[in-house]
């Protein structure tokens, strides 16, 4: 069993109940929600908050169209980098100045791995999980190869002794806070700290952390850290990431797209690049102010959010939905790979199911369910505390239900595989 409190059956009643004391209950109004639609994929892409779009409709009209080129100083668009950083850095337990919005999640872990490898040019072994994201295993082969005399070592999948491969030849170490399939949730602090007294510089993956829980990265004693702010902060599709790096590095190493963004005096328009000596060094090149609108907003209504409000509420979610899948999971061969016990467990629910796992995700989304699927045969919804209520996951599962008792699953028009699963 999860670690509910719940022992009795659970009825529709309860769960409307539970909303009715939710501290949280409020927030959901803020986003733009259809009607009829269970949304259990802001794990993947955030909903939409409703004060986005007239903040951007105002950047579109006022500030781009009246204000034209006048407005990266009018309407201060250059400092929306910094002044997102700073937002994150509050939500994230980081210093103002630790943290800057720039790029994708991919380049900035390609640059914070560069930037890393040069504290210890005696070690030239860079370790990433298998069970990871893809794209971070990728990132690091790609500045493997693109490095003479470095390597990659895989963590296999299913490995658990991870202190095995804090070895002397390893320099930098890409881990997850939490797993983007089964959502197991690694503790950040002790290994960093483990990886600290062997020498190795651990970069973490806050992709599925951050906006889902709390996180503390100067408390943690993290050293660097990316996410991206599309998922959980609700930043917009393709809203930019987001680089960490405790100020007890900066201007000890630099990164290598050195892109003008980055340079010390960018209007100089020098012909040798001299690297900031801030964060700022990491941007490269000019931004989106559109999308940095989009998420500004979205990090400001982040202010008045208790995080530990969220994390129980998130387990809660969980846990409701861990319940009520038991006996269906059970019936229809799906197999729980979330973790039940709440001090490693991330804010989605993973199950495995051998085959027609893509089918059934797609009949859920055509009955107003919406989640997604990794392949091989994995089935994840995530909760996101701010805009899912706890009748939403009743309704899900009877939607679950449905589907697969119905066999709705085995329609053609659900089979295709789409371009994005």
């Amino acid at each position: 069993m999860s670690q509910s409190v719940n022992i009795k059956k659970i009825t529709l009643e309860d769960c409307k109940s539970m909303d009715l004391a939710d501290p949280l209950s409020s927030f959901k109004s803020k986003f733009h929600l259809p009607e009829g639609i269970v949304y259990l994929d802001g794990n993947s892409m955030g909903a939409a908050p409703k004060q986005a779009f007239p903040d951007i409709k105002n950047v579109v009209e006022e500030e781009w169209a009246n204000g034209l080129i006048r407005s990266w100083v009018g309407a201060d668009w250059m400092s929306s980098p910094v002044r997102s950083g700073n937002l994150l850095a509050d939500m994230l337990g980081a210093k103002h100045g630790e943290i800057i919005v720039t790029d994708t999640i991919c380049i900035n872990l390609f640059k914070l791995i560069c930037f890393a490898l040069k504290f210890n040019e005696r070690r030239k072994v860079i370790v990433y999980e298998a069970c990871s994201f893809p794209a971070d295993g990728y990132i690091a082969q790609g500045v493997s190869n693109l490095l003479d005399g470095y390597s990659c070592r895989s963590i296999p999948e299913g490995e658990e002794d991870y202190d095995a491969y804090l070895q002397d030849d390893v320099a930098v170490m890409v881990l997850n806070q939490v797993n983007y399939k089964s959502a197991y949730m690694r503790d950040m602090k002790a290994f960093t700290q483990k990886a600290r007294e062997r020498g190795v510089l651990i970069i973490w993956d806050l992709a599925h952390s951050a906006g889902a829980m709390p996180v503390d990265l100067n408390a943690d004693g993290v050293d660097l850290a990316v996410g991206c702010t599309y998922k959980y902060l609700n930043g917009g599709p393709g809203s930019p990431g987001f680089v960490y790096v405790n100020k007890a590095l900066h201007g000890k190493s630099v990164q290598p797209i050195t892109g003008w963004f980055g340079h010390a005096n960018q209007f100089a328009f020098e012909e040798k690049y001299t690297p900031s000596k801030t964060l700022s060094q990491f941007q490269t090149g000019t931004f989106s102010a559109l999308s940095y609108q989009v998420l500004e907003t979205s990090l400001n209504l982040w202010r008045e959010v208790d995080f530990n409000l969220v994390r129980e509420k998130s387990l809660k979610l969980t846990d409701l939905f861990i319940d009520l899948m038991m006996p269906v999971a059970k019936k229809y061969g799906l197999t729980l790979i979330t973790p039940e016990d709440h001090s490693v467990r991330g804010s989605h629910v993973s199950y495995y199911r051998e085959d027609n796992g893509y089918a059934i995700v797609q009949a859920l989304i055509a009955r107003g369910v919406i989640g997604d699927f990794r392949a091989p045969g994995v089935l994840r919804f995530g909760f996101t505390p701010l805009y899912l209520s706890y009748e939403d996951v009743w309704q899900s599962v009877e939607h679950f239900k449905a589907v697969l008792e119905n066999k709705e699953y085995l329609q053609e028009e659900h089979k295709a595989f789409q371009a994005v699963t």
